[in-house]
This record gives structure tokens, C-alpha cells and sequence, in this order.
């Protein structure tokens, strides 16, 4: 079980919503904590409370998908704390509704490039300064149980959680070889300000299709102020940290969405007798064969004289 006592955590989004949540639970638990945020005010308000909660908080302002920014905030916050971060978490995320068919290239761009290309750039940043500084650690990333099934309604958002999860899941066959765990937090609805996203993304002057009038942002309050407190959430996220465990999906009012969608996935593959079945296993040896000659590549590369 991992001992989260003084190690420095790195949080983006931590100003408010589960990145806040984080912040004071694993703060609690003896980390201590850097949040990153686009919004300087909040970043400054949110490390005040921290600070008078015990925890030992820092606060770094950051537009995730700026990568040179990024490493300059990993540079700083190694300088502030004397130590290397050990405790990553990709939290930032936005969210924009509108007919898939209205979307734009700068929607697209703007929740791809917040929502996955955060992720990217975080784990680009700290995953080899993890593996250098030999002290182990844990990397987790928040998706949403929207990744697992598109929606008409949040296309661009639904895609980009997808690529996280699937992002999560080939981390997590290569990191726990440099005892880094690896965990990926699919949350339903959290009680946050994830309705006012839109606030927050820079001005470009071009056409968009997402829905930002005041009587929908008005209703997209109503339904995330029943969502699942950030503590909570992030209580429950600890707990699958400490367990090992590689997803975190703390909501059983979603297993019977999921079975259905994981049912209808396993639906389509016909049983193996029913189309070629030679051709099935001949296609199965040959990628077992190949799995095998690139584990034993990367176990030769990777092998200290």
C-alpha cells in the first residue's frame, strides 16, 4: 500500500471541483500539495483554504495544454518543494453540449486538446522525471464513465475520455515495472462548475456549436448540484490508489449502462466457429508471437548493464 506521507502530489485543476477534492484528501493524508489552474484568482483562493486546513499547498497557474509551461511548472514546483513529484494527477477537464453534427474544429480542438492533450502533456512531463527520480509513485487521470459510450449531446468530450481511458489502460502494462501505479477515475456527475467551462476557454472568435445561453447553463447546474461531492469522490478514488486498483468508478447507479454497452461490444464478436475458424487462430498465434518478440525487446532495451 502506498504511504502518501510528504510526498509532493501535483494536481491539475485543483482550484475547485475534484481537483479541489483531491487536493484536501490527499493533503490530509501527508502530501503535500501543488494544484495547477488556468484561473489565477481560484488557484490563489483554493491554496488559502488549503493552507488553513494543515496541508502544505503551493499553487502553480497553468493552461494545461501549453507544453512548454508545463515544464516549467514541473520545474518549479520540484524547486519549491526540494523534491521530485510522485503523486500526479491529471484532473483539468472541461465540457461543452451541442448537437455532434453543430460541433466545430475549435470545439473539437478545445475539449480535445483540455481533455486528453492535458493528460498527455502531464504524463509526457512527470512520467520520465518519475522513472529517473527511483521513488515509485502514482499517476492518475481523470476520465468519465462517458468514455466508455458516445452521446450526441457531448461528442467531443465523450471522445476525448475514451482516449484517456485507453491512454490509462497502456500505462498501466509498463509503469508498475518502476513501481508507479496507475489508476484512471471514471466519475458520473460531480458537484462542481464544470457548467461555466466555457468561461474559461479563450476567445478565438470562431463558430462554435456548444450551448452556452443562461437558461441551459442554468439546468446544467441543477444536475451537478446532485452530483457527488468532490471529498467524496476523491475519498473513494484514495481507496482504489491504496488497493492497487486501475479503475476507479465509484457510482453503481452506472453498471447496468455498462453492462448493457460492454454487452452489445461483446455482441458483435461471432464465436469462433462461426467464421474461419483456422483463420481466427492462425491471426491469434501470429499476434501472441509478436507480443512476445516486443516484450522481449523492450525487456533488452530496458535492462541496466
Amino acid at each position: 500500500m502506498i504511504d502518501f506521507t510528504d510526498r509532493v502530489a501535483f494536481i491539475t485543476g485543483g482550484a475547485s471541483g475534484a481537483g479541489f477534492g483531491q487536493a484536501t484528501v490527499f493533503g490530509r493524508a501527508g502530501a503535500r500539495i501543488a494544484i495547477a489552474d488556468v484561473r489565477r484568482d481560484s488557484l490563489d483562493d483554493a491554496v488559502a483554504r488549503l493552507r488553513e486546513a494543515g496541508i502544505d499547498a503551493w499553487g502553480v497557474p497553468l493552461d494545461v495544454t501549453d507544453r512548454n509551461a508545463y515544464a516549467r511548472a514541473a520545474d518549479d514546483v520540484e524547486d519549491h518543494f526540494g523534491d521530485p513529484v510522485t503523486l500526479l494527477f491529471n484532473t483539468a477537464g472541461v465540457n461543452g453540449f451541442g448537437s455532434i453534427e453543430t460541433m466545430t474544429y475549435a470545439d473539437f480542438d478545445w475539449m480535445l486538446g483540455v481533455n486528453f492533450g492535458g493528460v498527455v502533456n502531464g504524463m509526457v512531463t512527470f512520467v520520465p522525471r518519475m522513472i529517473a527520480a527511483g521513488r515509485g509513485g502514482h499517476v492518475t487521470s481523470v476520465a468519465s464513465v462517458g468514455g466508455f459510450e458516445g452521446g450526441r449531446m457531448v461528442g467531443p468530450y465523450s471522445a476525448a475520455k475514451a482516449a484517456v481511458i485507453s491512454l490509462m489502460e497502456s500505462y498501466a502494462q509498463a509503469l508498475p515495472e518502476h513501481g508507479i501505479g496507475v489508476t484512471v477515475l471514471c466519475p458520473a456527475s460531480i458537484r462542481s462548475g464544470i457548467a461555466e467551462a466555457h468561461e474559461t476557454r479563450p476567445e478565438t472568435g470562431a463558430e462554435s456549436g456548444v450551448l452556452v445561453d443562461d437558461g441551459f447553463v442554468a439546468s446544467l447546474r441543477e444536475v451537478y448540484s446532485h452530483g457527488m461531492d468532490p471529498e467524496h469522490l476523491a475519498m473513494h478514488l484514495k481507496r482504489a490508489i491504496e488497493a492497487g486498483e486501475l479503475y476507479a468508478i465509484p457510482y453503481p447507479e452506472v453498471r447496468e449502462q455498462l453492462e448493457r454497452t460492454f454487452g452489445n461490444i461483446l455482441d458483435a464478436v461471432p464465436d469462433i466457429d462461426e467464421i474461419a475458424p483456422h483463420g481466427a487462430q492462425q491471426r491469434l498465434e501470429a499476434l501472441e508471437a509478436f507480443r512476445a518478440g516486443s516484450r522481449r525487446r523492450v525487456e533488452a532495451e530496458t535492462r541496466v548493464p
